[in-house]
Parts: C-alpha cells; structure tokens; sequence
C-alpha cells in the first residue's frame, strides 16, 4: 500500500497493548475501491486518447442505456440500447470487436435464440447484436450483451470493422 502523503490509501492499524487491542480507521478506499477507480481513470483516458484521434470507435454508457459510434470526436450514430440486467450485467472496460457474424446463434442455461442478427463479439461471449424478440430499448433486459433494434445493428455492424474499439463504462 502506498502511503497517506502520495495518494491518500493507507492500511488500517491494529495496535496492541497489553489487555486491549485497538483499530486506528482507515481514511483510504477499499481495494474494490480503488480498482474500480484505477478502471474509471483507464476508460477516460481510453476516450481521450480515441477522440484525440481519428479512428472509428464505440461507446456505450449503461447508465443512459445508449450507444454513440465516433469518428475521433465525431458521433456517427447514436442509438438506444438495451444492456444487461442486474443479475446478467454488461461488463466494463475496453474492448475490441474481436470477430463478427451476420446471423448467429445464442445459446445459454436458460435461452436458445436462432438467427441473431449481426453480431459483433468483443469478448468472449458478450456481444453487440440485434435483438428482434424484444422491444424494450433503453432499459437493461438483456443477460449481459448490448441489444440494439435489428436496423440499427445492420448499420453498426457495416460501419464498425474487427478491432474496433468498444468502450464500455457507468
């Protein structure tokens, strides 16, 4: 742990007497904390740098439940999506558009969907895709992929290329 003076974390105390042990409290975020704060700095940073270029890249903000394609700092498209539920969350992070398919299928515990329109994976198995079985845009319903209307995801899926950068954050 690195100390109070450069950067405000510091390790909680136990300090023992003899008959009493006491517990100096700490002033500094927990590690889960600090992780998910080191991963906020990495997604800004992440932006900054895409926007002070010209490639193509992907944003999705989960807390609006929306998707912007850039060019640099251009918007492109903007479209409303729905992400993954409380139990089934769409992760954070950056990513890249690993491979792309026109139809997939998507097969889980619990669901088995044909016909996936243009699906673009971009780790593991989370994906950015049409959805045509549901139409609740704008609210988080899926069980960790990014959904959007099957005529916009046509459109995403032919501007968007594989390594394209997918930042996803809160």
């Amino acid at each position: 742990m690195k100390n109070w003076i450069s950067n405000n974390w510091v390790r909680p105390l136990t300090a023992i007497f003899v008959g009493a042990a006491i517990t100096i409290v700490s002033l500094a975020a927990s590690s889960t904390e600090a992780s998910a704060q080191s991963k906020g700095s990495r997604i800004r940073q992440s932006i900054q740098r895409l926007k002070s270029s010209e490639r193509r890249w992907i944003q999705v903000d989960l807390s609006q439940q929306r998707l912007v394609a850039w060019q640099g700092t251009t918007a492109i498209h903007g479209m409303r999506v729905s992400t993954g539920k409380k139990s089934t969350p769409t992760l954070t992070g950056i990513f890249n558009i690993q491979t792309k398919h026109r139809i997939a299928r998507m097969r889980g515990e619990d669901y088995d969907i044909k016909d996936v329109p243009n699906v673009m994976y971009y780790d593991g198995g989370y994906g950015i895709h049409g959805a045509y079985w549901h139409n609740s845009f704008g609210t988080p319903v899926s069980r960790g992929c990014v959904n959007l209307r099957p005529s916009q995801a046509r459109i995403l899926y032919s501007w968007a290329s594989v390594g394209t950068p997918v930042v996803i954050h809160r």
